[in-house]
């Protein structure tokens, strides 16, 4: 009996659309993170879009507070770039590296109790520390969910898709794309924004089309 079903057939997944934080929920999460290296490390996420790898991996000489932005050596794909740094983040990390223990680690971000003290924290450490603030703040936010948030922001502030697609560090295009089909934001103000001046175009035209007829009929008259 042959088999109806064709090769290269079969179900498409589902595709997985970018989950991000509302304003409301960012505020009860960041209203928690007090610690200053987890607010440095969160807030790296938030604003400059990094991914948990990134930020684990991150050393002190990769950061230049002076001129904003950092450098990310060996990001996906092996690829380097430079982010840049708001100025709440840049406020945020330089509370942190005051307080910084002082230990020979090259690592930005290290372990500040117990035994493990001055050694690099782990990817798996800082998802942890993320996880605790999600549970005591009842939101469902993830390190990764920061990144898409960064995205979904930058988006309806009308930021180029091309600049995120930079900052993120995306292959491909079509990957930032994604963030266009979750930021209804941005495409109701666009839809409104265009409305209004087709709109407006439209009372401008009928209003010469009056003024013409009314001349005309004066004319006749």
């Amino acid at each position: 009996m042959m088999n109806p079903v064709k090769k290269g057939c079969g179900v498409a997944s589902p595709v997985r659309w970018p989950r991000y934080l509302k304003d409301e929920q960012l505020d009860q999460l960041f209203t928690l993170i007090r610690r200053p290296r987890d607010r440095a490390m969160f807030m790296l996420m938030l604003r400059c879009g990094l991914r948990v790898e990134e930020v684990a991996r991150l050393t002190t000489d990769a950061v230049d507070l002076c001129s904003h932005r950092i450098r990310v050596e060996s990001g996906k794909g092996s690829k380097d770039r430079i982010v840049y740094i708001s100025n709440d983040a840049q406020e945020a990390l330089s509370r942190y590296l005051r307080i910084r223990c002082a230990v020979r680690s090259r690592s930005l971000f290290v372990v500040e109790k117990g035994p493990c003290s001055g050694k690099p924290l782990s990817v798996r450490g800082i998802q942890k520390r993320m996880e605790y603030y999600a549970r005591k703040a009842k939101v469902p936010a993830s390190c990764h969910q920061l990144r898409h948030t960064m995205a979904t922001q930058m988006l309806n502030a009308d930021a180029p898709l091309v600049s995120i697609q930079d900052l993120l560090g995306h292959n491909w295009i079509m990957t930032t794309q994604r963030y266009c089909k979750v930021s209804n934001v941005k495409v109701q103000r666009d839809y409104h924004q265009a409305m209004e001046r087709i709109v407006s175009r439209y009372r401008e035209q009928e209003t010469t089309w009056t003024e013409e007829k009314e001349e005309t009929k004066t004319a006749n008259n």
